[in-house]
């Protein structure tokens, strides 16, 4: 019933697939058209519209997804073995409201049958539908958001582009664990924002300090399960967006880094991609994000809690009358880092016991330095 919410996929696409080779990417996905509906079952990961722009304050323009389209399919796929299945679009309800209650349930849908939504929407505020997605799900969610603003916002009737994240902190339920924002620009954020992730004991990272060393995004898309991506993160010489104009922000070869580390995380079970210009200048980049992240998809290599802890070294650094326990995998020589557990916590925290991080971290807790991330969550579990 859920899936009565989705429009097949135009017919200028379905005639455009059929114009392919064989060896194009749009051959080796399987369309929702007037004819037939993808068999789920058989499907890894799905591609969503959302032709949703309510929450884009002052902008009546309809989404356009077709050169987005267009352009993914016209590439080449990886050594992929993920079956994918372009669902169709999800049409704009009659008030917001409907248009995420009409997502939210398709989203849960999948992510119960294990299948990897990829959303190709128009306002960052669908973010929220996503999030509400986990509700029934059991579990603590959570958030990364590739920005250059936090979205909190004012607290208007209205939800948008720019205040979901606060209608997502204080709406009950609250199943928010974590948030992280990758690529901040601190002239976009007041202090008082700023202030309040660090209250919050949320992550942030600078764009400065990601694009330094984008190694440092790796251990946070590792404990992620939503990833929300605005495309105005990307500076408008890497993207060709004109409106608005971004000068700073993530090239192109960043921003794909970034959806491979989402991709390739085993936690991640859905990526959003918003706030597009419908133009196909960006349309080419898009492609290639979505591309890059499929990738990752398939070099997921399923690893702790996944796996048993046979498979990692156990390392543990002496810190005054307590021990901090490492682990690393001897597979990907990935590392994560236990969290004291507490038993005043509710169970569906469990999960959050381990900690990714980097081998950096190791050698900084060795000299008795301790990664920040590490210590929120330990007040953020006393709490």
């Amino acid at each position: 019933m859920e899936f009565d919410f989705l429009e097949p996929v135009s017919q200028e696409i379905t005639d455009f697939v059929n114009e392919l080779s064989s060896q194009h990417l749009g051959k080796k996905v399987v369309l929702h058209t007037e004819i037939e509906f993808p068999n789920l079952e058989q499907t890894k990961i799905a591609i969503i519209g959302v032709l949703e722009n309510r929450g884009s304050i002052g902008s009546n323009e309809r989404v356009q997804l077709d050169f987005i389209r267009q352009e993914l399919y016209a590439l080449y796929p990886g050594n992929w073995e993920s079956s994918i299945a372009d669902l169709g679009d999800v049409l704009p309800g009659n008030s917001q409201d409907d248009t995420f209650f009409a997502l939210k349930s398709i989203v849960t849908v999948l992510i119960k049958k294990k299948i990897i939504p990829i959303i190709l929407g128009g306002s960052q505020d669908l973010t929220y539908a996503l999030y509400r997605a986990y509700d029934n799900l059991e579990q603590m969610v959570n958030l990364v958001s590739i920005d250059s603003k936090f979205d909190f916002g004012k607290q208007e009737a209205a939800i948008t582009q720019d205040s979901y994240l606060s209608k997502i902190i204080v709406e009950e339920p609250n199943n928010l664990f974590n948030y992280c924002n990758i690529g901040y620009q601190t002239y976009f954020n007041s202090q008082e924002e700023i202030d309040l992730i660090e209250k919050l004991y949320f992550d942030a990272y600078r764009l400065g300090e990601i694009c330094n060393n984008i190694m440092l995004s790796e251990p946070v898309f590792r404990d992620a399960d939503v990833v929300s991506l605005d495309l105005t993160s990307v500076k408008s010489s890497d993207s060709g967006r004109k409106n608005p104009f971004v000068p700073n922000g993530f090239n192109g070869k960043e921003i794909c880094a970034l959806a491979r580390y989402a991709g390739i995380s085993d936690k991640v079970s859905c990526l959003g991609i918003f706030n597009q210009s419908n133009t196909k200048e960006e349309a080419v980049l898009i492609a290639q994000i979505v591309w890059y992240f499929i990738e990752g998809v398939h070099f997921r290599s399923n690893e702790y809690p996944f796996g048993t802890k046979k498979d990692y070294i156990k390392y543990i650094v002496t810190y005054e009358e307590d021990e901090i326990i490492f682990y690393k995998s001897n597979k990907t020589e990935r590392w994560w880092i236990e969290i004291p557990f507490f038993t005043n916590l509710n169970n569906k925290l469990k999960k959050n016991t381990l900690l990714p991080c980097s081998h950096e971290d190791y050698l900084a807790a060795c000299n008795h330095e301790f990664p920040e991330r590490w210590w929120k969550a330990q007040r953020k579990n006393s709490v």
